[in-house]
């Protein structure tokens, strides 16, 4: 059997990595408890323990528990899911992908009593996965409510983007309309010799041209590498990091396309702008300078899968950089220069400009991003300011046990040097974001989820 290579994209955010900067990413996902027939014994509270029958279909008092035991047992059914990273010899530096033949649901799915699940939700997102195990992990989080939980979900960015994230979650859940699982890429066949050298000057060709594209990305980074206008709150020296705060916010999807239809623009333009206006609200707040300058660099990742095709695991990604207008106080023009810069990005495409660093990845040796990932991992500052990302999910509802979801909130890695990442999601006709902070350099990230509320209001005033 041929041996998967991470390609160089997952290759870099393993390399990356770091104890204070764990390259997982997340969604929290709360549950309303389906109602129980009758108590009963259910399953242990040991998740990893053997359910026996599917603990979906039973009576049993503690649908935390039932959930916990659920997932422990599908897992193992899931291909993506048992399968880890290893070192190979050659080519130098690079790794691959084998099956865990000791996998053990009890190291992936916990079950933690806890308060608070969303307080809880941070200090495990700090924690970094363990890196000799399929790197994933699921924490049923039981709180006081018997008729709610949570569970939060991390997935190494090695192993899966947002969209190849959703599709391995989804695996795990109830049965819903029929959807693709993640494909496996069978190895490439070799062409005969003479198709070979045919193929030659087109090869030759990409190669050059794919040289271009990495000098005209290499030149847009360097053009876009000032970090002017960026407050002093959203970066994290490093003596702050390795601690994490997250917070959620739901808001009605029918404001936002209230707000778009009369601003115009696209949902996503808004939503981004509704960061944009909460940054400006929060900073001033808290009592710091007005803001000044062209502002953060945002970092917006744009999926390069194709509509409609199997999900793979691994990373398709490119990006867009966009200066957030902090310093617009008109919360409609900070609308339009959101929708202005990126008509922008989109009209260049997703291939080109300072966004597509990801891309760059593909022109690195797996020895370069071996010896030289700790060094990437800190210029993270240099390249963006913060992360605002979107994760699309589909219609139906997603269910465990019979407990549906109620709401999902994404969670992204947060770069070294960055003290703040937004995630965003829309979900049964809500908005859900989803913020992950330096917990000692934003001790007030509740204020911050409340100021995308207060400027969501004021732009629904303005259009109204």
């Amino acid at each position: 059997m041929a041996t998967e290579h991470l390609s160089p994209l997952d290759l870099a955010f393993w390399r990356i990595e770091s104890a204070a900067h764990p390259m997982h990413l997340g969604a929290l996902a709360v549950f309303e408890a389906a109602p129980q027939a009758a108590p009963g014994p259910g399953p242990g509270p040991d998740a990893g323990s053997d359910p026996g029958p599917d603990p979906g279909t039973g009576p049993g008092p503690d649908p935390a528990v039932r959930a916990a035991a659920l997932l422990a047992a599908r897992c193992s059914t899931v291909p993506g899911l048992r399968r880890r990273i290893h070192d190979v010899l050659l080519p130098f530096g690079a790794a691959a992908w084998s099956s865990d033949a000791d996998f053990d649901p009890a190291r992936h799915v916990f079950l933690v009593r806890t308060p608070d699940p969303e307080a809880a939700a941070g200090p495990l997102m700090a924690r970094p996965l363990d890196r000799g195990r399929p790197p994933w992990e699921a924490h049923v989080l039981a709180g006081p409510d018997p008729c709610s939980f949570a569970v939060l979900f991390k997935f190494h960015h090695a192993l899966a983007d947002g969209l190849g994230a959703l599709a391995l979650a989804a695996m795990l859940f109830d049965e819903g309309p029929p959807a693709r699982g993640p494909a496996r890429p069978s190895p490439a066949a070799q062409p005969a010799a003479g198709a070979a050298l045919r193929s030659l000057p087109g090869m030759l060709a990409a190669r050059v041209q794919d040289v271009g594209q990495a000098l005209e990305i290499g030149a847009s980074v360097a053009r876009a590498g000032l970090p002017l206008g960026v407050p002093a709150a959203m970066t994290a020296v490093p003596a702050r990091t390795g601690t994490r705060a997250v917070a959620g916010l739901a808001l009605d999807l029918d404001d936002v396309n209230r707000i778009r239809k009369v601003a115009g623009g696209t949902v996503n333009d808004v939503l981004i702008a509704l960061v944009a206006g909460a940054l400006r609200r929060w900073l001033l707040g808290r009592g710091d300078p007005a803001p000044e300058g062209a502002g953060p660099r945002a970092l917006i990742p744009v999926s390069r899968r194709r509509p409609g095709g199997a999900a793979k695991y691994g990373n398709r990604l490119s990006g867009y950089l966009l200066r957030l207008p902090l310093a617009e106080p008109d919360p409609l023009l900070r609308l339009d220069r959101v929708r202005l810069g990126m008509d922008r990005n989109k009209e260049a495409g997703p291939a080109r400009g300072a966004g597509a660093v990801a891309l760059l990845a593909d022109h690195v040796h797996p020895l370069g991003h071996r010896l030289g990932g700790p060094l990437v991992a800190q210029a993270a500052r240099m390249l963006f300011d913060i992360l605002v990302t979107s994760v699309p999910l589909p219609g139906f509802t997603f269910s465990l046990g019979g407990s549906r979801v109620r709401e999902v909130y994404p969670l992204a890695p947060l770069a070294r040097g960055h003290s703040l990442a937004v995630a965003v999601s829309t979900y049964k006709g809500t908005v859900h974001y989803g913020l992950v902070a330096d917990a000692a350099a934003v001790p007030d990230l509740a204020a911050l989820a409340e100021a995308l509320r207060a400027e969501l209001d004021e732009l629904v005033r303005e259009v109204s």
